[in-house]
């Protein structure tokens, strides 16, 4: 199928508790929304709301893609089975878009789905850093995630002329870092699944191996150690009380030591993947924050540029403190940090698009 490039493309943006929509002719949003849960009546209502009629094709985003979906892909059989299959390592997300790909064939039809993949954008890690350090025959290695927001942010970065030597903070509910050279990912902080590298909302983030099999000879079980580790740890579990960075700046207002410690602990392990990352790269050029707590919280990117001064990282305060807007330096010093508003969605339509038309 050849795809003109006017045609009206529905992007569904599945998250573990919302679905994100929007239609684009071309690069223009005609029509957006975010539904507050997931399920078939979602999937319908975005349809509804995006004007399911004037729809011509689907971009889907899919978590996890493992070793074989290594690019976006035309939702046929093979596709579809192999993202049910990734649900084993990525029971949070996959089966959450294989459902939404099956309602869009209920309600539209033939209308051609695109699969768009995270772990996509690091398929260009070198096999120092997507290797684990255990037998082969065991399967598993580094894919790292968030590869839809970093496939946006940097191509924005390359036309702001940030350099060529990036590290990427996608900091929300779900976290990571990326190094990025050329455009290309060389490193990233989640590995096999979302649960490894920083701190997050309700995940642990890195773990001592030892601490599972310390809590399995305790009598945990298999599910009970998926609950823990990706719902009740991170910033709920050090805090007590949320994973909502934005709850806590209220409570450390108020006086709680327990947030304070959280949003420190949040803080630290960011600033030592950016200060590892610059290793890897050699050096940085650029820091960019994108993502809700990156585009959002002032207070957090100061906690973590503080650390960074042997970088040469200088926050300008009146910049950092500013009101949201669009893309923007808040730096004075010699490296540039960067505060860079991510649009999954757009990057979508447009991967979509070119998918279609190949």
């Amino acid at each position: 199928m050849a795809i003109r490039s006017s045609v009206n493309i529905l992007v569904l943006n599945p998250g573990s508790s919302t679905l994100k929509f929007a239609v684009y002719r071309g690069d223009v949003r005609l029509a957006d929304g975010t539904i507050e849960h997931v399920s078939s009546d979602a999937t319908a209502e975005a349809i509804r709301k995006a004007d399911g009629a004037s729809i011509e094709a689907v971009g889907i985003r899919v978590v996890h893609g493992g070793s074989k979906l290594v690019k976006p892909a035309r939702v046929d059989g093979a596709v579809f089975e192999e993202i049910r299959r990734l649900a084993e390592i990525a029971p949070l997300h996959n089966p959450i878009a294989v459902q939404v790909i099956e309602d869009v064939r209920r309600l539209l039809g033939d209308v051609p789905i695109v699969a768009v993949f995270d772990t996509a954008f690091h398929q260009t890690l070198p096999a120092v850093a997507s290797t684990y350090a255990v037998p082969a025959d065991l399967g598993v290695r580094r894919y790292g995630f968030h590869g839809v927001s970093y496939s946006y942010v940097s191509k924005r970065l390359h036309d702001l002329g940030a350099g060529s030597r990036l590290i990427i903070c996608h900091l929300g509910n779900g976290a990571s870092v990326c190094a990025v050279h050329d455009g290309i990912s060389v490193d990233t902080s989640m590995g096999l699944t979302p649960m490894e590298g920083l701190v997050m909302g309700t995940r642990a983030g890195d773990l001592d191996p030892g601490v599972i099999l310390y809590l399995l000879r305790g009598g945990r079980t298999e599910e009970q150690l998926d609950e823990l580790l990706n719902r009740r740890s991170g910033l709920l579990g050090v805090s007590g009380r949320s994973g909502d960075v934005r709850e806590l700046e209220k409570a450390v207002r108020e006086g709680d030591p327990r947030a304070e410690l959280a949003l420190e602990i949040f803080a630290y392990r960011a600033a030592k993947y950016i200060g590892a990352y610059a290793a890897v790269l050699g050096g940085v050029d650029a820091i960019c924050f994108t993502a809700g707590i990156g585009e959002h919280s002032a207070p957090m990117r100061r906690r973590i540029c503080e650390r960074l001064g042997f970088l040469g990282v200088e926050i300008d305060e009146a910049l950092n403190d500013a009101a949201p807007k669009d893309e923007r330096r808040i730096s004075s010093g010699p490296t540039a940090v960067w505060v860079v508003p991510t649009n999954e969605e757009l990057e979508i339509a447009r991967l979509t698009r070119n998918e279609l038309a190949r």
